[in-house]
């Protein structure tokens, strides 16, 4: 059980700290610390208050031992069906108005209050009153796996992290429903002694999911943390370059042009020749640091109401001159508006569709579709290139890195685009294998955007 009380609580805290605003995971750290509490309470009946009172303690302890194990053990039973149908309503996207927001858990505590008030109290051999709390315990936790896997997650990456929070915490929970509430109430005690191995399967995939494809959000927050990083550190760094060549190519191209009006007074062509090239250097390397500049400088957003779809169509309109024989095809509906920068927005799909026309090289197929959650809209970039290996993977979203080899190209592209929608508040992923193609998808947050479709009203 001591496996349990770690995992659980470490689990816990890794929820409630990377992300504290987030409801879903505030709750889910609420179920993995009910289940921590249960495992602390196995523990103290076992071992530590024995302990305790073979070392001798005073009574006292012992009774200070007694009363956090049996706290431990009704928050525990009391706390799983409960925090869990909380969590699986907030991952469900459940929208409810203000008022129903705070009525809802307060009216969904009241068999718990029922229990406390009008139950026996907590003993060793009976915590809890089982063949009361199953008639509420179950059902709440039937109807949270219900709003789990009815949820609708479309056909993208984010169906993966959906499909690792189901393996991670549906069988914990359902396991622990039979043990810890239908059993017991068939007279068929300490059956919780089984879950270790259960919870031991739902901690594992919490932590490969993780550093996978993701767990509610912390893989990518991870990613985060590190791609701003970086991109903070190439921000002051291209400042401070660009600051210097940038005089001294002021100072080369003042003394260049003195040069040059001496050649053409004394007439001699090949000194002339020679000056032009150093001014045509010196504007080349002004162009191309204000080019790096430009792309890692900390952006701006001048938000103003845009219809996605409408953004996305002339980002894609600008390119068709690149397509060749690459056939586009969209599936962008209009109609749904959020507060964007317009202009940064339509550069970061310019920059995705362009990496994805140079992949395919001279054929291929384009798709660019809109889907909408309950919480975003996810523009998906599609192409049928080579796509990318684990390591390409890994870097892609890395300033500088770059597989292309053309003198123009500085690996910026993708860099800024992921830096827009990080400004959105939204988030920028992509799903490829070697010789599957890739594809990109930017979330745009509804709620923090303010979307609105046509003819309705801003949330």
């Amino acid at each position: 059980m001591l496996f349990v009380l770690i995992a659980l609580c470490t689990i816990a805290a890794i929820l409630w700290l990377s992300e504290p605003g987030s409801a879903v995971n505030r709750r889910l750290g609420a179920l993995a610390f009910s289940g921590g509490a249960g495992a602390l309470a196995a523990i103290l009946d076992a071992d530590w208050i024995p302990f305790a009172a073979d070392a001798g303690a005073n009574a006292g302890t012992l009774l200070a031992l007694y009363r956090l194990q049996a706290f431990s053990s009704v928050f525990s039973y009391y706390g799983i069906p409960y925090f869990f149908l909380l969590f699986a309503m907030s991952y469900r996207g459940i929208r409810l108005n203000r008022r129903l927001s705070f009525a809802i858990p307060g009216l969904l505590l009241l068999p718990i209050v029922y229990c406390l008030v009008f139950t026996p109290p907590y003993n060793e051999l009976y915590p809890i009153t089982f063949g009361i709390v199953v008639w509420w315990a179950v059902p709440y936790i039937a109807a949270g796996a219900g709003f789990i896997l009815t949820k609708r997650v479309p056909p993208t990456v984010f169906a993966r992290t959906h499909w690792v929070v189901c393996f991670a915490v549906l069988p914990p929970v359902l396991f622990a429903m039979i043990m810890n509430y239908v059993l017991p109430s068939m007279g068929m005690l300490r059956m919780w002694v089984y879950n270790t191995w259960i919870v031991g399967l739902g901690t594992l995939v919490f932590i490969l999911g993780m550093f996978t494809y993701g767990f509610m959000g912390i893989r990518i927050l991870i990613d985060r943390r590190r791609y701003d990083s970086t991109l903070r550190a190439v921000t002051s760094g291209t400042a401070m370059l660009n600051h210097a060549i940038k005089n001294d190519a002021g100072k080369l191209r003042l003394f260049a042009e003195k040069m040059k009006r001496y050649a053409a007074e004394t007439k001699q062509e090949e000194l002339l020749a020679d000056v032009e090239a150093v001014l045509s250097a010196s504007r080349h390397m002004e162009e191309m640091v204000a080019r790096v500049h430009r792309r890692t400088e900390d952006l701006t957003l001048r938000l103003e109401r845009a219809d996605l779809a409408d953004v996305a169509m002339e980002a894609l309109h600008a390119l068709k001159p690149s397509l060749r024989g690459i056939e586009l095809r969209t599936e962008l509906r209009p109609g749904w508006t959020f507060m964007l920068d317009r202009a940064q927005t339509s550069e970061a799909i310019t920059n995705i569709a362009m990496n994805a026309i140079e992949a395919m090289g001279k054929q291929g197929l384009l798709q660019v579709s809109l889907t909408e959650t309950k919480r975003e809209l996810i523009l998906e970039i599609r192409d049928t290139g080579p796509g990318m290996d684990r390591s390409m993977r890994m870097n892609a979203f890395e300033p500088f890195y770059s597989t292309k080899r053309t003198g123009h190209n500085f690996g910026l592209g993708l860099p800024y685009a992921y830096h827009v929608m990080r400004k959105h508040k939204g988030s920028l992923q992509l799903r490829s294998r070697k010789g599957e193609g890739t594809t990109f998808y930017m979330a745009f947050p509804r709620k923090t955007l303010q979307a609105k479709r046509a003819g309705e009203e801003t949330p």
